[in-house]
């Protein structure tokens, strides 16, 4: 797959299959598109373009948002390979690039750029200045710039009934196996283990400390999850916490992951966290021993449920 960090990168002299959309999760909602335009592009003999935009279109025109996504760029990307996109398009999404009329972007962008033979694009996709134009439109231009419009179907949409939105709200309130069911895949998180404070090594439960740099990627709720890495081609279990380590004083919010049987060092490595159970929240205990007495039971609960649901 090849990546444009623009509209302006990419060039070709033959058409392509196109569709386009923030695609945050790569979820099952979006798998019927990606098999669409894959399939489509394989039947034509061309190439397909997926164009996405970063920062997230509700990050430039809604001020004081929150929205925290759920991939980073490098991410949706590794997901989006997986489904066979020859091209990714990210392009800057800007104030001045919503302001294009819906017939600028589709004379402009997708006929001049993107050379367009075919767009597939869901019922529900709105486009252009203020989102005004609609998959009508779309067929309207279709005809006037002699490309075809497939649409994907609201009962093919509805039928999944998945959203990112819906997924975002699961994480932020505990649901994991919900969102997990969403999006098709464990949620997972891509970090560099850093250093920590090395206070889990002293009562037997040494972690690796996720330093994740992209401020926009959604944390899960605090708590403590069953998880598996992939690690030097070796996959192994652990338990995972999110929080601010309470018994200890802590005041920051870290990430941190107890791998089981497993010792080596990996300290600068960049790993990827899949996260497959909620077990609890994070608590305060009274001293550290009754932390420690918690921890061991975390580790039973996981150890049983890896056994039972992912061996």
């Amino acid at each position: 797959m090849k990546i444009f960090n623009s509209i302006q990168e990419f060039n070709t002299n033959v058409r392509t299959i196109v569709t386009l959309g923030t695609f945050d999760g790569v979820h099952k909602g979006h798998k019927s598109i990606l098999e669409k335009i894959t399939s489509s592009s394989k039947k034509a003999g061309c190439e397909n373009v997926l164009l996405t935009f970063f920062p997230h279109p509700r990050m430039v025109l809604q001020q004081n948002t929150d929205i925290k996504l759920l991939n980073t760029i490098k991410e949706k990307a590794m997901l989006l390979e997986e489904y066979g996109i020859d091209n990714l398009i990210i392009h800057p999404f800007d104030h001045s690039f919503s302001r294009l009329t819906a017939e600028e972007f589709v004379k402009d962008i997708l006929v001049d750029k993107l050379k367009v033979q075919k767009i597939i694009i869901g019922y529900d996709h709105r486009f252009g200045r203020n989102r005004t134009a609609n998959i009508d439109d779309l067929i309207i231009f279709g005809k006037e710039y002699n490309f075809e419009v497939e649409q994907i179907s609201a009962l093919e949409i509805n039928e999944v009934s998945v959203s990112s939105t819906k997924i975002r709200n699961a994480l932020n309130a505990g649901y994991l196996e919900t969102a997990n069911r969403y999006l098709g895949y464990p949620y997972f998180l891509t970090g560099t283990v850093v250093k920590g404070k090395q206070l889990g090594r002293t009562i037997g439960f040494p972690t690796a400390n996720i330093h994740i740099t992209e401020s926009y990627k959604l944390i899960p709720i605090k708590g403590v999850y069953v998880v598996s890495s992939e690690i030097k081609g070796q996959k192994v279990f652990g338990m995972m916490n999110i929080g601010n380590n309470p018994t200890v004083g802590g005041v920051a919010e870290s990430i941190e992951v107890h791998f089981f049987n497993f010792n080596a060092d990996i300290y600068d490595s960049e790993i990827r966290v899949n996260i497959h159970y909620r077990i609890r929240d994070e608590i305060k205990f009274p001293s550290v021993n009754h932390l420690k007495d918690q921890l061991m039971e975390d580790q039973k609960i996981s150890l049983e449920y890896i056994s039972q649901k992912l061996s």
